[in-house]
């Protein structure tokens, strides 16, 4: 058989290194394709010229597309059969991509278990995303819900690996070259508001929203290489629960992301993902909006920038003037997306 109908639950194997296909080149095309399809406006990653002011050698990719990329190269080998992407945790955005740079993806399976009803599994898998120089650029884990191809079939090995609730965001202080807190221009930026400017607790509604159509979240899914069935295959679509095409969980994290622009301007460069959930799903017609949450300020022992810590909560259909959160042991019926990450912010 030379095809590949990809993997089931119980073809994982705890301990196993995959090392994906297909490395990588990323262009400036590709940079173009993206902020077409979500209009981020971050000045860092949009003008070299603002970049080099600011103490990069050019403006860097954004970080969700180094995201997107490498987590493109594990859906063939890990979630072509998922049911659902569930979570993330104990991310780093090692160092800053720029175009013409390869990457390629290696991922260890660090943690299996079977479902009560033996017709799927949990597949936990860290994953590691380098370039061409084999230096680490992206790191973090997540976990799949995964079908079984034998729901009699027996599951050899089972563990829950245990995952850190928050990246010390003094491993993250390293991830940036020395950049220049006075020469970042506010106003070209687009706010004036800096790392002392932001406090622990504080809401921010980006007020904006965003309709996606059927063609751009399959474009952006095919840029990334991401070949889940969920997302493209219609007729497969249509025996899963929801009975039409799913929206990749990573289309809304870049929609929310650019979204944020507004009130987070200066938050110009991820650092790690915390966790995350993807908690409701978003389908073609529906529209994006998101608020941000202040959980910590941390000092990481730099003059050029600090960090801030980000609860990005994403809805559909509702805007976020009330703040859609959290309803008991659920959510809001609005929330699609609750995300906790860390970014750097000039000081």
């Amino acid at each position: 058989m030379k095809t590949n109908p990809g993997r089931f639950f119980e073809d994982f194997r705890l301990g196993e290194t995959i090392r994906h296909a297909t490395p990588r080149t990323v262009t400036v095309g590709d940079v173009a394709l993206y902020t077409g399809l979500y209009g981020p406006r971050f000045a860092v990653q949009s003008s070299d010229a603002f970049a080099r002011a600011f103490g990069y050698p050019r403006s860097p990719l954004d970080d969700l597309l180094t995201f997107h990329m490498v987590f493109g190269k594990t859906v063939p080998d890990v979630s072509l059969n998922a049911l659902a992407n569930l979570g993330y945790a104990e991310g780093g955005f090692r160092r800053p991509v720029y175009p013409g740079e390869t990457l390629s993806t290696v991922s260890e399976v660090i943690g299996l278990k079977e479902s009560s009803n033996r017709q799927t599994g949990v597949v936990y898998v860290r994953s590691v995303g380098s370039d061409e120089r084999g230096e680490t650029v992206l790191s973090y884990c997540r976990w799949v819900l995964v079908r079984k191809r034998d729901p009699e079939a027996a599951i050899a090995e089972e563990h829950v690996p245990s995952l850190a609730k928050v990246v010390d965001p003094q491993d993250l202080a390293g991830a940036l070259p020395k950049l220049s807190a006075a020469a970042y221009d506010t106003e070209l930026a687009g706010s004036p508001h800096r790392f002392a400017d932001y406090a622990v607790g504080e809401k921010i509604d980006h007020v904006d929203g965003m309709t996606v159509e059927e063609a751009e979240h399959q474009i952006a899914t095919r840029l990334f290489q991401n070949t889940a069935k969920v997302h493209f295959d219609g007729l497969a679509a249509k025996d899963t629960r929801f009975g039409r095409r799913l929206i990749y969980g990573g289309h809304v994290i870049s929609l929310a992301r650019a979204l944020s622009f507004n009130g987070l301007a200066n938050v110009f460069a991820l650092a790690g993902i915390n966790a995350g959930r993807h908690v409701g799903p978003l389908f073609a017609g529906d529209t994006v909006y998101a608020w941000s949450e202040v959980l910590a300020c941390a000092e990481i022992g730099r003059d050029d920038v600090g960090l801030l810590r980000l609860r990005m909560v994403a809805t559909k259909n509702q805007p976020c003037g009330t703040f859609p959160d959290r309803v008991g042991e659920g959510y809001d019926p609005a929330v699609i997306l609750d995300l906790d990450y860390w970014a750097f912010v000039p000081k």
